[in-house]
């Protein structure tokens, strides 16, 4: 028999009763994991903390490529999310710790001609987001899960954390934040997922 969104969807709300979770905090057709499923396009990229950097740039007014360093000396907040992947897992009241984007994109100094934000990772992954999905308090970049630094198969050493999409807006091997004066999609949204990736609208995919 053919699982269904609306099996998986009970799945996951009888999933979190038993565990004594409000049940509305479950996206349909997701089901709960205590684990972290591991989904990558290509293979792991090699980083050198000393040589690394993140770029922010395109439709600012201070463009700048941060080393770790400078990232690192920037006010860092500690996020509790629940995270949702386009495949039906959810991971609830994950830890993270980061820098906001909104700080990042403070201090680049957006212009008014900027609309959406295309993040880009290490091995030429991209993903889009407009811009005001990005300034919202809890989309931070992420150097820290559950209190320990980001291993290779989660991002390291910093992802893009976007709560409220599906988890393949938060993208990992983060190199640079493109700030756009136009939406651009980038690899999935060009094969087939969907454009906006809201978990509570089950916007997985165009078609």
């Amino acid at each position: 028999m053919a699982i269904t969104s609306r099996m998986l969807a009970s799945r996951g709300r009888k999933q979190a009763e038993k565990l004594g979770i409000d049940p509305a905090r479950v996206p349909p057709g997701q089901y709960l994991t205590e684990k972290f499923p591991v989904l990558t396009v290509g293979r792991n990229p090699a980083f050198d903390l000393a040589t690394w950097s993140l770029s922010i740039d395109g439709e600012v007014e201070h463009p700048s490529a941060l080393s770790w360093d400078e990232l690192m000396k920037l006010p860092q907040r500690e996020l509790t999310a629940d995270i949702h992947c386009v495949t039906r897992w959810s991971k609830l009241d994950t830890v993270w710790r980061g820098v906001a984007v909104s700080e990042l994109l403070a201090r680049a100094g957006v212009k008014p001609s900027g609309t959406h934000v295309m993040a880009h990772s290490d091995g030429g992954y991209t993903t889009n987001l407009p811009l005001e999905a990005v300034l919202d308090d809890d989309v931070i970049v992420a150097h820290t899960y559950a209190g320990e630094p980001l291993e290779p198969d989660h991002g390291a050493p910093l992802r893009l954390l976007v709560p409220k999409r599906y988890f393949w807006k938060s993208a990992k091997f983060l190199r640079r934040l493109e700030v756009m004066s136009a939406d651009r999609m980038g690899f999935w949204e060009l094969n087939g997922y969907h454009n906006d990736a809201d978990p509570w609208q089950e916007q997985r995919h165009w078609f």
